[in-house]
């Protein structure tokens, strides 16, 4: 009898590949966007690496405080104040030396463009709070792509998995007393993200661990799409720790839900948002739709200039979240000033020779040319190659 000793040992990933539906190639090939890397993204990431996920892209804009290393597997003491999302993913290459890790260091709702995630498998976030939910949840629903969202608070917490575009999406599960909440914070029409956080959240390492669980579960799920696996659509699995009770809700689809919209088909240009100004886009925009009256329009309100009754003006070129109240004033005279606002964009504004980085939009973005004739979706892929190939 002849024995194959190559066969006899054992990489790894052998014990999974013990699983009979288990194909770890189609987890090698997979790109899977982590949004937070605090308790929850920590567990997600660890749990990641282990599976060989083959690219994971870590999206945090925070330094990690010493708070962090009680609830943190990745992070170690002398990591204070380092980047959360850089730090994370140099730990988890460690652990995994076979995945490609690409840490971007900002905020998901207005540095991160939509072409980032049209050019995913799927994201998993561990956040706290509704703005950047609901951010994911519409680029998610934009560029059909799933997401599964998790919350943790001391012991108790939940993942819920969102599925464009069939499923009930975050929208869906918000009640009147969410609503009132963001709607009172965006009454406020200038709103830092300092001011926009609600404060910290008590959380433990192991309510973090089973609800992080739960979610890259689901990932696998979501990742092995030919087999008879059931993901949670739409649905929500809750847990007690304190009693250890644990039961799945499902969430009904809410008819005229704002954020089931679909952007199809968006259309891929080899271009850099650094490198393309407003009247480039509108140009290829016109070409497109075959028609000259065009105009791009965005769903980030970009916060253009400043200006006040004395007469000063100062330019912005920013999204409006990202206009602290201390700018809102007049540095000549003290006054709150006026914030002019745009996000529909003709060619004739005095700033459209200006990049789309120039004006303040991300990298990656996506853009609605709309005409008479039709709509047309515009990616900016130059951006998301130029991070995803390097």
């Amino acid at each position: 009898m002849n024995i194959n000793l190559d066969e006899l040992q054992e990489d790894r990933y052998a014990r999974l590949r013990l699983i009979p539906w288990w194909d770890q190639e189609k987890l090698k090939n997979a790109t899977v966007m982590v949004v937070g890397a605090g308790a929850i993204g920590n567990e997600i990431l660890k749990n990641l690496a282990l599976l060989g996920i083959g690219t994971i892209i870590i999206i945090d804009l925070d330094q990690i405080e010493n708070s962090n290393l009680s609830r943190a597997v990745l992070f170690r003491e002398s990591d204070e104040n380092k980047s959360k999302a850089v730090v994370a993913a140099e730990r988890i290459r460690e652990i995994n030396p076979e995945i490609k890790t690409i840490p971007i260091e900002g905020s998901i709702i207005t540095e991160v463009g939509k072409g980032f995630f049209h050019h995913v498998d799927l994201v998993l976030a561990g956040l706290d709070n509704r703005e950047a939910r609901l951010s994911i949840n519409q680029k998610c629903w934009k560029t059909n792509t799933p997401w599964i969202d998790g919350a943790i608070e001391v012991f108790q917490g939940f993942a819920r998995v969102f599925i464009p575009p069939d499923s009930a999406c975050y929208e869906c599960t918000m009640n009147e007393a969410d609503y009132r909440l963001l709607n009172f914070r965006k009454s406020c029409s200038l709103l830092t993200r300092k001011q926009m956080e609600e404060g910290k959240v008590p959380t433990t390492p192991t309510t973090a661990s089973v609800i992080a669980g739960i979610q890259v579960q689901e990932a696998v799920k979501l990742l092995h799409p030919e087999t008879d696996l059931q993901p949670l659509a739409g649905k929500g699995f809750v847990f007690n720790g304190l009693s250890h009770d644990s039961y799945v809700v499902t969430y009904p689809i809410k008819e005229n839900c704002l954020s089931h919209e679909s952007w199809e088909p968006i259309q891929a240009l080899a271009l850099k948002s650094e490198e393309t100004t407003m009247k480039d886009l509108i140009f290829l925009a016109r070409n497109k739709l075959k028609t000259k009256e065009v105009v791009i329009e965005t769903d980030m309100e970009m916060a253009i200039k400043a200006v006040c009754y004395c007469g000063k003006e100062e330019p912005l070129f920013r999204p409006l979240t990202d206009v602290s109240f201390e700018e809102a004033r007049c540095t000549n005279c003290g006054e709150e000033r006026e914030i002019q606002m745009a996000h529909s964009f003709y060619g004739d504004e005095p700033y459209a020779q200006l990049t789309l980085r120039q004006i303040g939009f991300p990298p990656g973005e996506i853009f609605q040319g709309r005409s008479d004739e039709g709509l047309v979706y515009l990616e900016m892929t130059g951006d998301v190659d130029s991070i995803l190939k390097r």
